[in-house]
């Protein structure tokens, strides 16, 4: 069940998906998304569309969900 959701994130949105956690559990699944973009209000609006995408999957159940940023601070 994790494939269409990887794929279609990948595909609908452009991000890098996979499944990173639980691979030895049925019934259970652990994902990361990741975004790259040059502004965080951009990033932020695109990983809102990529929950409400993985929630429209009425057959999973979301038990929490985490968002950590990474800011390059430029040379210069």
């Amino acid at each position: 069940m994790i494939r269409p959701v990887l794929d279609g994130a990948r595909h609908r949105y452009g991000v890098a998906a996979a499944e990173v956690d639980h691979q030895e559990k049925w019934q259970l699944s652990g994902i990361g998304l990741v975004a790259v973009s040059g502004s965080a209000g951009h990033t932020a609006r695109l990983l809102d569309a990529v929950e409400r995408f993985v929630w429209s999957f009425p057959e999973l159940e979301v038990v929490a969900s985490r968002r950590d940023w990474m800011e390059h601070e430029g040379a210069g």
